[in-house]
């Protein structure tokens, strides 16, 4: 309902308002594409993060969440015999030796009492990182034709159309019941207007501007600004390999993003 609703709102505020530009044209060609690009793929992510946050720390989940912009860079460039390539896949490296230790409990079964986590719930966590990746590129392909708001807005109500059969489905075979309070419908809003119409905007808007990867380095400031939140909100407890994945996921992206040829020059790291 969040990303529905979410969907509804923007695409009300593009039509009969100038708050986010002007809006174009939804060919039959487009309309079937965001539906298979950005719909369905953002309607999976949600699935899985969704289903990860039930089983681990949201500080682990967003870890995994940081490590998008080395996947986005490995998508991006395929491996060649120059310093910049073997820049980017060491960067893919330490990233993937951030994600190991952070499974690395899970995995030898030695895990704190004082934390909640398991194997099936950090595997989730890490596929966030593709499909988040994934879902960054699709939407790259409609930069030509669309803002960054519209592609916003195009995504969410249709991943929420997709999502509504499942959710119904996960209602009738779980038996879960819907709580209705004021806590949760301020959280919900909250949800719809910064979470998702706020946040898509800008984050959208700048994929119109630098690539994809580059974008996704401003997911480094959300594990540690969660982890905070979640620990004196949620009471969530952190392991003790949290900070040495954390080093190392972000020094992978540091290593892949930074111009490293501007710092030492052409002469010691030239192009092939």
């Amino acid at each position: 309902m969040r990303l529905f609703v979410a969907g509804v709102i923007f695409t009300c505020l593009l039509r009969w308002t100038k708050i986010f530009g002007e809006t174009h044209p939804v060919t039959p060609k487009l309309n079937r594409e965001l539906w298979w690009r950005c719909g369905l793929v953002l309607a999976v992510y949600v699935i899985i993060f969704n289903w990860a946050m039930k089983l681990i720390p949201a500080a682990h989940v967003t870890l995994y969440l940081a490590s998008s912009p080395v996947w986005a860079l490995v998508c991006e460039e395929r491996p060649r015999r120059n310093w910049r390539s073997l820049l980017r896949y060491g960067a893919a490296a330490l990233a993937l030796s951030g994600v190991v230790v952070l499974m690395w409990p899970v995995l030898r079964g030695n895990m704190s009492d004082k934390v909640s986590t398991n194997l099936p719930g950090e595997v989730l966590g890490f596929l966030c990182a593709p499909i988040w990746t994934v879902y960054g590129l699709q939407c790259r392909r409609f930069v030509s034709e669309f803002s960054g708001a519209e592609i916003s807005a195009e995504s969410f109500w249709r991943s929420g159309v997709i999502l509504m059969p499942v959710a119904g489905i996960e209602l009738l075979l779980l038996k879960h019941p819907l709580p209705m309070n004021t806590k949760y419908a301020l959280i919900q809003s909250y949800c719809v207007l910064g979470g998702s119409i706020g946040s898509f905007a800008l984050w959208n808007g700048a994929l119109k501007h630098w690539k994809t990867s580059k974008v996704y380095l401003f997911n480094n400031l959300i594990p540690l600004s969660t982890m905070i939140w979640a620990h004196f909100c949620l009471g969530e407890g952190v392991t003790q390999t949290f900070w040495w994945a954390m080093l190392l996921i972000v020094s992978g992206v540091l290593l892949g993003q930074a111009d490293w040829q501007r710092i030492f020059g052409t002469r010691w790291l030239p192009e092939d």
